[in-house]
């Protein structure tokens, strides 16, 4: 996939249908999602319990854009191969998640996928200063990771801005996680994300069977993103 910093909306499938998840992943792409972010969580690193490579394996089919998968769990290195296998596009790895996130993401693109390394909002910028090479993507989360509809921390977006620029013009993107809405786009758009990750806000309303809910609300998302650009 090349690579372009356009807005790219990434719906979280952990607010779909869990009972039917095929068509869900289907109606967002078909409503213009460009990604879709798969957030796994183990119920120890996180405080929720998601996705196994099992189930990854199952929404592969269904994806025809790209799936990013999120994995919230520690320790990590030792299931990147299986999500790897499972269909992941991207993997991305939580700094807080081991100790070593170096040798995480050598793991993660040694799989031959792409490798994001992600950022508690506690977490400062330093932590990822010296493995951005190795990195595809940046995450940083705008809540606390564990659970949908969370509060968005804005905080954050000056973290984004920061990273922006140590990241400069290099190949790399910054992805937010947590309250993105209408009303929070455009400010982390401004700083410097391009990838936004949207699940209540995507979801709400919508279902199969009124898909362009979904559309709707997509592009309402994208359009706070790109009009705060241009303004910018």
């Amino acid at each position: 996939m090349s690579f372009d910093r356009n807005i790219k909306i990434a719906p979280s499938i952990l607010s779909a249908d869990f009972a039917d998840f095929g068509r869900e992943i289907r109606a967002i792409e078909d409503q213009g999602a460009d990604w879709v972010h798969v957030d796994v969580m183990d119920g120890h690193f996180v405080p929720n319990l998601t996705f196994g490579p099992p189930a990854v394996k199952a929404f592969r089919p269904h994806v025809n854009t790209f799936m990013d998968v999120h994995l919230m769990i520690a320790p990590v290195d030792p299931y990147i191969e299986a999500y790897a296998e499972a269909g992941a596009d991207l993997i991305t790895a939580h700094v807080e998640a081991g100790p070593h996130i170096h040798r995480t993401l050598q793991a993660i693109r040694a799989t031959g996928k792409k490798a994001g390394v992600a950022l508690n909002p506690g977490t400062p910028l330093e932590a990822i200063e010296y493995v951005l090479d190795l990195a595809d993507l940046v995450l940083v989360m705008s809540v606390n990771p564990g659970f949908g509809g969370q509060k968005f921390i804005h905080n954050q977006v000056d973290k984004i801005a920061r990273l922006r620029g140590m990241i400069g013009d290099r190949p790399i993107h910054i992805q937010v996680d947590g309250g993105v809405d209408p009303k929070t786009a455009g400010l982390v758009a401004r700083a410097g994300a391009d990838v936004l990750v949207a699940g209540s806000a995507v979801f709400k309303g919508g279902s199969v069977a009124a898909p362009q809910v979904y559309g709707e609300n997509i592009r309402a998302i994208r359009e706070a993103a790109e009009s705060a650009l241009h303004r910018g």
